[in-house]
């Protein structure tokens, strides 16, 4: 074979670029299909990049921590003995300048010298000056990015760079270019920058992580360009907290598995939607796409991250095939190991903040999906009940919604039909 480009995967559907976070093969190792030859950060999650070719990492041309766009060369895979240099990329020292650290200079040496920036065998040089507040020539970012930003009419200025140290990449800049614009008091129609507090002494000053920088920005178009309204009901789930506590009592009838209340909940929407449909749809811009198969996203914390993988045809599974599901996932979350498919087809998510004593929030509809649901926790509780005071396990439910796709009625039919499944927690198990 000619020697040919291993690239940075699209790992998920929302992936710009990726983190080389660690090469588990060296330059000169022999590679076969299926080997884990990285790992790599996206914005859901930490993942193994699997070879799809035999044969020898002949060079690697980004280093660990590089932040690389997808379709972007990462190293050359060539057969034994064959010389890497026969490979042809255009351009590859930008494409790979564009996930390189940059070297460390005297303050000296910069105000007499350009910079190098290093990566494998490509070295750039690019005009760098001390970072300026408002001077688009001396923000930290690299020659490619501050080109699309002049052709875009983007203000550099503005983007928050993911790349080493805060540098602004590519794709920082595809990301900007693709929000909407903000009309400001002044009438300049671009998005007035927050200030903030400057650190003080003491303080800790943090990189949002790839995960972190993406949701940032997903969630703040979602809230800026998504007509969201909110329905909130409050369920009595004494009997389902009783079914819980009886079935979990007999694991041998389950296989061992013992359920949590969440389970409950994520079968309850599953069965929810069958009865109204439209929850399970999405705008794509121009029509509303009505799907088939339920895919039923559920929010993990997983270190300092929030990932949401995914429950698939979930429609066709039982209140056990669920739990098991939803433990394997949670499992493969805590230690990095989910896989691009497991994000696969999300339809509508659910937020269960229960563990954590908050009994209600509201929360934010994750594109393109047209509802989330936030899930309080189960509070036992005095209530009115035929005119007397009873105590009861109560939980409040809030349904956050996209009125381009669901209108209120829709939405309170859907939320009131999550209650009765609650209420009512043996129908669940049919």
């Amino acid at each position: 074979m000619m020697a040919i480009a291993i690239e940075m995967p699209k790992l998920s559907d929302t992936m710009l670029e990726g983190t080389l976070l660690k090469w588990c093969k060296q330059e000169g190792d022999t590679i076969s299909v299926g080997d884990i030859i990285a790992e790599i950060q996206t914005d859901k999650a930490t993942m193994e990049m699997e070879a799809f070719d035999d044969g020898v990492l002949a060079k690697i041309l980004v280093q660990e921590g590089g932040v690389v766009p997808v379709k972007k060369p990462l190293a050359i895979l060539a057969e034994e003995g064959e010389d890497p240099s026969s490979l042809s990329i255009d351009d590859i020292e930008a494409e790979v300048a564009e996930a390189a650290p940059v070297e460390e200079e005297s303050t000296e040496s910069k105000s007499s010298k350009p910079s190098m920036i290093k990566s494998g065998s490509a070295q750039i040089t690019s005009e760098e000056g001390e970072q300026l507040a408002g001077d688009p020539s001396t923000v930290k970012s690299s020659p490619l990015a501050r080109k699309i930003a002049l052709a875009k009419g983007v203000d550099i200025t503005l983007v928050t760079g993911t790349g080493p140290g805060g540098r602004i990449v590519k794709a920082d800049v595809e990301l900007a270019a693709r929000r909407p614009k903000v009309q400001t008091g002044g009438g300049s129609g671009g998005p007035t920058p927050v200030p903030s507090m400057p650190a003080g002494k003491g303080d800790t000053v943090n990189e949002p992580s790839v995960i972190q920088a993406i949701a940032i920005d997903r969630l703040t178009t979602s809230k800026q360009t998504i007509p969201h309204f909110y329905l909130r009901l409050e369920a009595d789930v004494t009997r389902l907290m009783q079914l819980r506590k009886q079935i979990n009592s007999q694991v041998d009838a389950t296989h061992g598995n013992k359920f949590t209340v969440n389970d409950f909940v994520l079968k309850a929407v599953v069965e929810a939607i069958k009865k109204t449909p439209v929850i399970n749809s999405s705008y794509d811009g121009a029509n509303i796409v009505s799907y088939k198969d339920t895919g039923l996203s559920f929010a993990i914390s997983a270190g300092d991250d929030l990932v949401t993988p995914v429950i698939q045809k979930a429609q066709l599974k039982s209140l056990l095939q669920i739990s098991q599901e939803a433990k394997e996932l949670v499992k493969k979350a805590q230690i990095n190991r989910l896989h691009p498919k497991d994000f696969e087809g999300g339809t509508i998510t659910v937020s269960n903040l229960g563990a954590w004593g908050i009994e209600s929030f509201d929360a934010i509809v994750s594109p393109p999906q047209a509802a989330i649901l936030a899930v309080g926790a189960a509070i036992e509780k005095p209530v009115v009940e035929n005119g007397e005071v009873v105590t009861q396990w109560r939980m409040n439910i809030t349904l956050s919604c996209d009125h381009r796709v669901v209108d209120g009625a829709a939405g309170a039919d859907f939320l009131n039909a999550i209650k009765r499944m609650l209420e009512a927690p043996s129908l669940m198990l049919m």
